[in-house]
């Protein structure tokens, strides 16, 4: 019989902090991953890694981005 998602939930969250973060690692590992949706982020890694090599994209601070972005919207 399997423990209510609650009961679960509370009993891991009094796991020390490496043993909650390796059981999110096994936890996001076994879940299913479609293959399409894999190759597709691989090429689009490497799309974006190319544009940064070649020196078409730009790359920006944290900072900046995110004053870039404030002043954008507001």
């Amino acid at each position: 019989m399997s423990l209510p998602v609650e009961i679960l939930e509370a009993e891991v969250l009094q796991l020390p902090p490496a043993e909650r973060a390796h059981l999110v690692e096994r936890l996001i590992a076994s879940l299913d991953v479609d293959p399409d949706v894999e190759e597709a982020w691989a090429a689009e890694v490497e799309r974006r890694l190319l544009q940064i090599e070649s020196g078409e994209a730009v790359i920006l601070s944290g900072a900046e981005t995110l004053a870039r972005l404030k002043a954008e919207f507001q």
